[in-house]
């Protein structure tokens, strides 16, 4: 079994499977790799009202402190993914994740935000135009599938730091389901914008 799981991840990205395996694979290891992306195949889950609520609550706490959270946030991504870095361009040219970055905050607020900006069906609400730039811009970055997990771990474990006693499974469950939808248009756009 631990021979397919690394398998299928090496074929799914070899390089960043490499980078997780050697910077910290107790936290990224490739059995929950595997979890995660059984559970993201064999269970559709609905963005409910009471989720998208519980989303905008915790990113409202998140947003009186951006500055620390976006760099948390970013990070985080570091920590499991080292090579990550080099997917930045605001991050290629230094040694740290510079405190005040600019294009660094703005960057993460886009991202948490487009997270949160959904229709009442559960579908993702970003504008055509701005989809198809982060389709176009993931394209060329090289971003893979594991990438998008990596993000999604680093944003979970954020909200949870910034949430601390307000954090559950629901709320956990709420941002999963919306990264899960953004992450799903961004990939839908990678794909037509390869074709």
């Amino acid at each position: 079994m631990l021979a397919i799981n690394w398998l299928l991840c090496f074929l799914l990205s070899s390089n960043l499977f490499k980078t997780i395996n050697l910077s910290l694979p107790y936290i990224f290891s490739l059995k929950l790799l595997y979890t995660l992306k059984k559970n993201t195949h064999t269970q559709k889950m609905t963005f409910t009202e009471k989720d998208e609520a519980l989303v905008k609550e915790s990113w409202d706490i998140m947003k009186l402190n951006i500055p620390e959270y976006s760099l948390r946030f970013f990070t985080i991504i570091l920590e499991i993914a080292p090579a990550a870095k080099d997917m930045f361009s605001f991050l290629r040219d230094s040694e740290e994740i510079p405190h005040n970055n600019p294009k660094l905050k703005a960057h993460a607020v886009k991202t948490c935000e487009s997270a949160i900006q959904l229709r009442e069906k559960g579908e993702v609400v970003v504008g055509e135009t701005t989809l198809k730039y982060l389709g176009a811009i993931h394209l060329k970055n090289g971003v893979a599938d594991p990438h998008f997990e990596v993000v999604k771990q680093a944003l979970l474990r954020t909200v949870e730091e910034a949430t601390g006693d307000k954090w559950s499974e629901e709320l956990k469950c709420a941002w999963s389901i919306a990264y899960d939808e953004l992450a799903a248009a961004i990939k839908a756009e990678m794909k037509e914008e390869a074709a």
